[in-house]
C-alpha cells in the first residue's frame, strides 16, 4: 500500500513562507511537527530516551511500524537543487544515522549512485518520476506499505497519478496565512473515504482511504 502522512496547517500549509537553507520549513513552519517531537516513538527513531506514550504516540508508532520504503522530493532530501556538487547540503539533513531505518528514493532530476547509510538506511536517486519511485519502493518494501513523505509536490504529482491508496493528515491549530499549501496545484479530483478520526489537544489525526 502506498500511503501518505504529513502534518500541516489548518488553513493548508505545510512550510511557512520564505523557506532557506537555513530554515527549511519556512517563517513558522516548524511548529507544524511540535506534536511529534515530545513522543516516544519518534524518539526512538532519534536515539533518544523517554518520550511521552499517548494516543498521538500510538497513531505515529502504527504508521513506522508499517513503512518499508519512503519516498521523498530532492527539495525535502537536502533543500537544493540543480547539480549535487552545487548543493550544500548534498548528504541530506540527517548526516550519517537518519532515522528512517528503510530504502528511501529521491525524486530528482540529477543522477547520482545510490548512497547508503546506518541502520538500514539507504537513498537511491531517482530521476524517471514518481511512478518509477513508487515502483522500486513497492519492491524494497516488501510486505510493508510505501510512504510518500513530501514535499506537497510530490504528494500532488503522486495523488495525481493515482498511486496514493491511503492518506493521514495531522492537522495542526495553527494559521500560517502563506507558505507550500499542500494541496496546491491538484490536476485530479479524488474522492475520500473516512477511516478514521482521533484527536488531542495539539493536533487532529485524519486518516482517509483515497477512491480509485
Amino acid at each position: 500500500m502506498v500511503t501518505v502522512d504529513i502534518s500541516l496547517s489548518l488553513d493548508g500549509f505545510v512550510a511557512g513562507p520564505n523557506q532557506t537553507v537555513e530554515q527549511p520549513l519556512g517563517e513558522g513552519g516548524e511548529q507544524l511537527h511540535q506534536w511529534i517531537f515530545g513522543l516516544a516513538s519518534w524518539r526512538e527513531r532519534h536515539g533518544e530516551p523517554g518520550g511521552e506514550r499517548n494516543a498521538d504516540d500510538e497513531v505515529l508508532r502504527e504508521s513506522v511500524d508499517a513503512t518499508g520504503a519512503v519516498v521523498m522530493g530532492r527539495h525535502m532530501f537536502s533543500g537544493g537543487s540543480g547539480p549535487w556538487e552545487d548543493d550544500p547540503t548534498a548528504d541530506g539533513w540527517w548526516g550519517d544515522d537518519p532515522p528512517f531505518g528503510v530504502p528511501v528514493f529521491i525524486l530528482t532530476h540529477h543522477a547520482r549512485e545510490t548512497v547508503t547509510k546506518r541502520n538500514g538506511t539507504s537513498y537511491t536517486f531517482v530521476t524517471d518520476g514518481p511512478q518509477a519511485a513508487v515502483a522500486l519502493a513497492r519492491k524494497a518494501a516488501g510486505d510493508r506499505n510505501v510512504a510518500v513523505a513530501g514535499g506537497a509536490n510530490v504528494v500532488v504529482q503522486c495523488l495525481d497519478a493515482g498511486l496514493v491508496d491511503e492518506m493521514q493528515l495531522h492537522v495542526v491549530p495553527l494559521l500560517l496565512g502563506d507558505g507550500v499549501r499542500l494541496f496546491g496545484g491538484l490536476e485530479t479530483q479524488r474522492a475520500l473515504d473516512t477511516i478514521r478520526v482521533a484527536h488531542s489537544p495539539t493536533v487532529i489525526h485524519l486518516k482517509y482511504r483515497v477512491a480509485k
